[in-house]
């Protein structure tokens, strides 16, 4: 396993990142701890949840099949670099969502509670709150840190001016602020490269890519409807929206010899910004064909037809799209 540190701080955490959105809606408990120790057996050690997986099975019981699992000891809970976030609705009542210091307070104790943990080492905000001054939440943040419930600070959905806005705050306040983000990006969808990428790169956070294989389109999907495998109906839009690409890029990687899948994985990580993209594997096989993405090198031949196939945004900002 190859490890980076995670934006400008001194935490190592692996080169991929393990998505648990799926445990307890799609993968049951069981194997969702099969799935957890497979990773560490891996060298795996950078895992992301929210307090809002659970989903229709109930918000909070993704966290708590994580935290079942460290309970079972054997150093779980020292070995995982543990990302978790706030900000969606845990209940009806109004002031139970975003990002007030009431929330923060709340959501943090229902996190460590769940999780079965003393400790989170990257708190996340899941989206934007323009509702919230900065000093509100810096302070309730730092407060946090100061009890040691939380070490790092991340985000989530943030274009490059909130992250400019949070760490310009941070600075004034004498404090670390962000070192993470967490952003959509993979080959088809490139906008971040315009301004979040460069927000990010200045100001060290690390980027950390969801959807690193746009919901399955990157993942061969054109073979697996070829096997009469079942495609989600979203999906099904996206491929019809992207056909031609999917087409060439399918093509492409039989010609590199590896996996669609692997190829978007790998494409990221060779990204500068970029510290950890998020898999989702729903079974151990699945992680476990993850893994090969870290051994591929594209050379700067691959990289070239791949943007020829998804092309970006043009580059970074004000160049994409002035002289």
């Amino acid at each position: 396993m190859e490890y980076t540190h995670l934006g400008r701080t001194g935490l190592q955490v692996s080169r991929l990142a393990l998505g648990t959105m799926n445990f307890g809606p799609e993968t049951p408990e069981s194997d969702s701890h099969a799935v957890m120790d497979q990773a560490l057996d891996a060298g795996l050690n950078f895992f992301d949840t929210a307090n809002v997986y659970g989903w229709e099975m109930g918000k909070g019981v993704t966290e708590q099949i994580i935290g079942r699992w460290f309970a079972q000891g054997n150093g779980r809970r020292e070995k995982v670099v543990l990302a978790t976030k706030l900000y969606g609705s845990m209940s009806d009542w109004p002031n139970d969502t975003f990002l007030s210091a009431r929330n923060i307070r709340l959501a943090v104790e229902g996190s460590l509670r769940r999780l079965q943990t003393d400790w989170i080492d990257l708190y996340q905000m899941h989206h934007v709150d323009r509702n919230t001054p900065w000093e509100e939440i810096w302070e309730a943040f730092d407060v946090l840190r100061s009890q040691g419930k939380v070490l790092y600070f991340g985000s989530s959905n943030f274009a490059g001016w909130h992250l400019a806005s949070a760490q310009e705050s941070a600075k004034r306040l004498g404090i670390l602020g962000l070192v993470s983000e967490q952003s959509i990006y993979n080959l088809a969808v490139r906008t971040v490269e315009l301004e979040v990428l460069p927000a990010a790169r200045h100001y060290g956070i690390g980027v950390i890519p969801w959807s690193p294989l746009f919901g399955g389109v990157l993942a061969g999907i054109l073979r697996k409807a070829n096997e009469g495998r079942a495609v989600g109906e979203r999906t099904q839009q996206r491929l019809a929206d992207h056909r031609a690409q999917v087409e060439q890029y399918e093509n492409f990687c039989d010609e590199l010899g590896e996996s669609p899948a692997d190829v978007g994985l790998a494409w990221l990580l060779a990204q500068e910004a970029v510290t950890a993209p998020i898999i989702g594997p729903r079974t151990a096989t699945q992680l476990t064909d993850s893994m090969r993405a870290l051994e591929i090198t594209l050379d700067e031949h691959a990289l070239q037809r791949l943007d020829e196939i998804w092309p970006g945004p043009g580059g970074t900002a004000p160049e994409a799209y002035a002289w």
